[in-house]
């Protein structure tokens, strides 16, 4: 996907339209996850808002973008759900959205714990071809939720609401547009490059659809089938500020051990999905733009920023792999690409609230279309049969993970793959070479690392029972590398000992040494400390080993 990225250094120009396309490109995106997650669109936006401004500031990886995510917002429902029937239980009424604002405030800490004790770095481990299965299935994702704006709401007799696919003219004029806005954003660079694409492409299509008045859906219209009330009918500017949620801490009721027990659940799930999205969006923007972001600090800003959404009414967030990318390949570099986002976006909510609900649907789904593009992974085909079986398969499990369940999971189940890959692979690599010296010696050789996956291989290179008197166990090409190898050699050793044949450790590394000696000091008497490996200091003195 890097040739969609132009090689650019952060401007001032360049930030600041790139910032206006963002901010336009949030609000369905934050007004559709609201939806999911069940709460009022005004809160996703003022979330977008909070959660864009405060990473933008003290975050680390400029021209990251942050807002409401529908990875967090899936959560967010069974969250909801079940604070309203405690509430219910308790008598209290509906309190599912101050159990939201709650147990944001602990995923808010929890994330800042994270990149105070820097944990952040742990996303190194994540391996390629699960980044790869990311971007893949995220890609998807994104693409999938944008065919749901190619559908209208209806309701039954019996007051269920239906999703039904827009039909004829209807249809036809959607698709239209929405190629539209495709084809101008793959034209117009290779006319203009000194401004977003994306932008523009907004503004011809909400011009085409005003002055031609035609039948189109716009944002407005996107709220009101979701059962929102429009923003332009919210009754004023003073409505549509953030509020301190004093409620969180005059309500004894959301303090009960049954309500911390319902927040503790879903705070560090929330955290969890808010790290590996954020995280893993600022490996993406780092190999993008050729720059290194910093983990850490930008683990701390999200969960500053988790905390204010919880006390001012937010519905929180993450970073956004889809606006980042808009935000990148229009230019944005700098911090000042997403605070531009997210001040422009909450000026759109106070003071243009009417102008907003004008814009097609059709212009940002196709501005979504060409992110998808530029997100996929096109690459993954052409290398799945020149790779190793295991690296495909693992791009293949965390794309198809990532669209049927969530990211977070994806993620983990393509670390726990790749780890046992390796596992088992160097399980594989054990090796023993034998050979009888001129004093009548036996020496074993060993290849390979010794750990809990090649203690069985290791032990069945050992012939006790046959074995000369003397045994020497060769560690040149080996390393004993945790508390199973540990225990597999004083189990050999204690075998020897029991047949009355002697057994000796030679050219250990220091840190091998350090292992085996640490909590079993009987281990040192059995280490040679031999002249001929110029790697190590040596020092000569077998003794006979002894078990407590």
């Amino acid at each position: 996907m890097t040739k969609y990225i132009t090689r650019k250094i952060a401007n001032k120009k360049d930030d600041i339209l790139s910032g206006l396309t963002v901010a336009l490109a949030l609000i369905p995106e934050a007004i559709a996850f609201s939806f999911v997650a069940g709460v009022d669109p005004l809160i996703g936006l003022l979330g977008a808002f909070m959660m864009g401004l405060i990473t933008a500031v003290f975050g680390g990886r400029p021209g990251m973008i942050s807002g409401a995510t529908g990875a967090m917002a899936v959560v967010m429902v069974g969250l909801i759900k079940e604070g309203h029937q405690y509430g219910m239980e308790k008598g209290v009424g509906e309190i599912g959205l101050q159990f939201l604002f709650i147990t944001l405030l602990f995923t808010g800490l929890i994330q800042i714990l994270t990149g105070v004790f820097k944990l952040g770095k742990l996303v190194r481990l994540i391996p390629y071809p699960v980044m790869m299965g990311f971007v893949n299935g995220l890609a998807i994702v994104i693409f999938l939720s944008q065919l749901e704006m190619f559908k209208f709401k209806t309701v039954d007799s019996s007051g269920v609401v239906h999703k039904e696919w827009l039909q004829g003219q209807e249809m036809y004029l959607m698709l239209a547009l929405v190629f539209l806005t495709m084809a101008i954003m793959l034209i117009l660079p290779k006319l203009i490059k000194k401004v977003p694409e994306a932008l523009i492409a907004i503004l011809i299509i909400t011009g085409i659809v005003i002055l031609g008045k035609l039948d189109s859906m716009t944002v407005g219209n996107f709220i009101e089938q979701g059962g929102g009330k429009p923003l332009s009918e919210r009754g004023g500017f003073m409505e549509m500020l953030p509020k301190f949620q004093w409620d969180l801490f005059t309500n004894s009721t959301l303090w009960t051990k049954e309500a911390l027990i319902i927040v503790l659940k879903y705070a560090p799930i929330l955290a969890a999905i808010g790290l590996i999205e954020s995280l893993m969006t600022l490996n993406l923007i780092d190999d993008l733009t050729e720059t290194r972001g910093n983990g850490n600090r930008e683990a701390i800003a999200q969960g500053g920023a988790n905390i204010i959404n919880g006390l001012f009414g937010g519905m929180g967030g993450c970073a956004m792999i889809g606006q980042s990318v808009i935000n990148i390949k229009s230019g944005g570099r700098g911090r000042l690409s997403g605070i531009v986002a997210a001040v422009a976006l909450f000026f759109f909510i106070l003071f243009a609230p009417k102008y907003i609900e004008q814009i097609p649907i059709a212009a940002l789904v196709g501005v979504m279309f060409m992110v998808v593009i530029g997100t996929f992974a096109w690459s993954s085909f052409r290398i799945l049969h020149k790779i190793p079986f295991s690296d495909a398969l693992i791009i293949l499990v965390v794309s198809a993970i990532t669209v049927w369940q969530d990211l977070a999971i994806a993620v983990i189940s393509g670390v726990i793959i790749s780890a046992l890959v390796f596992a088992w692979e160097s399980a594989k690599r054990i090796r023993a070479r034998k050979f009888i010296k001129e004093d009548g010696t036996k020496v074993y050789e060993i290849w390979g690392p010794l750990f809990f996956g090649s203690i069985t291989a290791f032990n069945s290179k050992f012939d006790v029972q046959n074995d000369p008197d003397t045994v020497e166990i060769d560690f040149m090409e080996s390393k004993v590398s945790d508390h199973s190898a540990i225990m597999a050699l004083k189990n050999i050793i204690e075998k020897y000992q029991a047949a009355g044949k002697k057994v000796f450790l030679k050219h250990l590394s220091e840190e091998s040494k350090f292992l085996l000696t640490k909590n079993n000091p009987d281990f040192s008497k059995v280490i040679i400390h031999n002249i001929d490996d110029p790697r190590y200091h040596v020092l000569e003195d077998p003794e006979a080993f002894s078990t407590n």
